[in-house]
């Protein structure tokens, strides 16, 4: 059996893209060894057609080829293949360091001589799903929908430790890493709590505890207790067992709005500055909001996707004119 290894991506929407091209892999008789940064390996451990997962120690940012070249002398004489999946050149790095006979990934920054097998990088903004999946040399495997496998025994012990119930609470996620374009307002997100008749979890990073607090808080005012603030309290593995366990979700397009499509979740992802046709939730459970394409608003947004961190024109309508009562009727 060819043992491959996978270098994954750093952002957790696009580990969960992966998974298709992994499967892939793995039903042609490929074991996959994934190597992960470890805010991510979680979603790696998710996946069953995973044998193993590496984490690397690396930091955000710098070659740190020190590290790579203790971890590639390691992995030396391991490994038939090396996926490459993101387009930088310190990720192509470790596979040639350790000498994997092929290494696989597209063209990316100056990685000519790092790699044995290039494509070119897309003109334009593909598929997530579909950029990753032509790694595997058999077609884009377009249509193919990431799938993620939380065991139940996690589920029920997370949910034993933090008090809830499975189906008794709806998960909002309302950071986006990359900027406020990309994030529905606070007050929305708060308007649309207290419009419901469930428990809210609100999910984050510690960068995300304040902004979930905005959410919270005052609705908690009103109905204490309707809100529970978890940015930052809970592991990445909890959150996707709550996520799993939840009645439903909404998000901004983010790491977790994929992690919920994945699951198999009833939710609500919300664009701005972004786009779907680009990142969208690949579920049948999934309801997309995006101002650019709705029907119901008139006249249609035309500035979107502009893919900018903070609006260009000061008003950010793409999400400020999304409201509470249509985000509810779509849940």
């Amino acid at each position: 059996m060819p043992e491959s290894l996978i270098i994954a991506p750093q952002w957790i929407g696009d580990a969960v893209m992966t998974e298709p091209l992994l499967r892939r892999l793995q039903a042609r008789g490929e074991r996959l060894t994934v190597g992960a940064l470890p805010w991510v390996a979680p979603v790696y451990r998710a996946m069953p057609q995973v044998a193993e997962v590496i984490e690397f120690p690396f930091a955000h940012g710098g070659l740190q080829f020190k590290a790579r070249r203790v971890i590639a002398k390691r992995m030396t004489g391991q490994f038939d293949k090396a996926y490459v999946l993101p387009n930088s050149l310190k990720s192509a790095l470790l596979p040639f360091l350790a000498s994997i006979p092929q290494r696989i990934g597209y063209l990316g920054e100056a990685r000519v001589g790092l790699l044995t097998h290039r494509l070119k990088n897309p003109k334009n903004k593909p598929p997530m799903v579909a950029f990753y999946s032509a790694l595997s040399g058999e077609g884009d495997l377009q249509d193919d929908r990431p799938q993620l496998h939380i065991a139940d025994a996690d589920i029920t012990a997370t949910l034993s430790q933090l008090g809830l119930q499975r189906g008794a609470f709806v998960v909002f996620a309302p950071g986006a890493e990359f900027g406020p374009a990309k994030r529905w307002p606070a007050a929305h997100f708060a308007a649309l709590a207290a419009k419901l008749d469930l428990t809210v979890v609100l999910l984050g990073s510690g960068k995300e505890a304040a902004l979930c607090e905005e959410i919270a808080g005052p609705v908690n005012a009103q109905q204490p207790g309707k809100c529970l603030n978890l940015a930052g309290k809970t592991s990445l593995p909890q959150a996707l067992c709550l996520i799993a366990a939840s009645r439903s979700t909404v998000s901004n397009d983010s790491g977790l709005m994929h992690v919920a499509a994945a699951l198999g979740v009833p939710q609500v992802a919300i664009f701005g500055s972004s786009s779907p046709l680009h990142t969208p939730p690949l579920s049948d459970k999934a309801t997309v909001l995006w101002l650019k394409i709705d029907a119901a608003y008139q006249p249609p947004l035309d500035c979107a996707p502009c893919f900018e961190r903070v609006c260009p024109l000061g008003h950010t309508r793409c999400l400020n004119d999304i409201s509470a009562e249509r985000v509810l009727r779509a849940l």
